[in-house]
């Protein structure tokens, strides 16, 4: 029988392979995309993306530290993607380690008191709610907006 931790884990994994899909598909050199002057630059998304895998991690410990949302971005997407890469590689791990009963103790995450998985979950629709936003960037810079969940005007296929 499948657990909560089990389907936060497989939801996880998707959605960070769907993620990485759609950095990669952003060409390197419209990193600096800027489609009005109060949006981030898609770099500077991107780098959201990738940091914000790690509030998963500090979910685990029943941590919520949103001051690493104000690392500034690497200079390239290749190291963003990278640093995406690899935070998504420790929150695998990190949920894999974490006992059911640690994540179902209460912490404080942007202001509400809930279930550090409960906190996990929130964390993963907003990384949802930001994919979207960088793939009409991907869209503006003229490249192809890969699948992400069904078809798209440039994989109708699928």
């Amino acid at each position: 029988m499948s657990t909560e931790k089990d389907t936060l884990a497989r939801n996880h994994q998707r959605e960070s392979a769907t993620t990485l899909n759609l950095l990669k598909a952003l060409p390197a050199d419209q990193a600096d995309l800027k489609p009005h002057a109060k949006s981030r630059t898609a770099k500077e998304l991107a780098f959201v993306l990738a940091n914000q895998e790690r509030f998963y991690t500090q979910a685990t410990a029943g941590i919520g530290d949103f001051a690493l949302l104000a690392n500034p971005a690497p200079a390239t997407m290749a190291e963003v993607i990278a640093a995406f890469e690899a935070n998504a590689a420790a929150v695998d791990a990190a949920i894999a380690a974490s006992p059911v009963e640690d994540l179902n103790q209460i912490m404080n995450f942007a202001g509400f008191d809930m279930r550090r998985i409960d906190a996990m979950w929130a964390n993963m629709f907003d990384l949802v709610h930001h994919r979207g936003q960088f793939s009409v960037y991907v869209r503006m810079a003229g490249a192809a907006v890969p699948s992400i969940y069904g078809p798209t005007a440039d994989f109708p296929g699928i």
